[in-house]
């Protein structure tokens, strides 16, 4: 499946490739220890996702290489799910990332792993790039 970002489509096959839930769990954490850390500027209601249990604040800037994104979220799981899309996303111009089709989320494998607050979460924070991209 093409998601429209050959990074995604990386990060998904890699997902895929594991058939033990635990290392795509595994995975996500250590996407989350490699998200550098957000400015404290960034927490602001514009960038905070809505729908989601945690705490996530996320935005791009536009530049020549297309959007790069930076966030962060209080949950760790939470923060893998977001440095999983912020690595997906980044380099991507806005029509590009607003064209990303969700379906990729259950080529992970990750919904088994997931509750589905944190599953619906993931799909928010799509969601919330989507909207960002939008209106750049």
């Amino acid at each position: 499946m093409a998601s429209g970002s050959a990074a995604l489509d990386q990060i998904v096959a890699k997902l895929k490739g594991s058939s033990d839930p635990k290392r795509r769990y595994e995975y996500v954490l250590w996407l989350a220890k490699k998200l550098p850390p957000a400015p404290a500027e960034l927490q602001c209601e514009s960038n905070r996702v809505k729908g989601c249990v945690s705490q996530v604040f996320v935005a791009p800037t536009a530049g020549v290489n297309g959007l790069q994104w930076q966030g962060d979220a209080d949950a760790q799981i939470t923060k893998g799910l977001l440095a999983l899309l912020i690595a997906g996303l980044n380099g991507l111009s806005a029509s590009e990332v607003q064209a990303i089709d969700p379906c990729f989320i259950a080529e992970t494998g990750l919904q088994g792993s997931l509750t589905p607050s944190r599953a619906n979460g993931f799909l928010n924070i799509l969601r919330h790039m989507q909207a960002q991209a939008a209106h750049l």
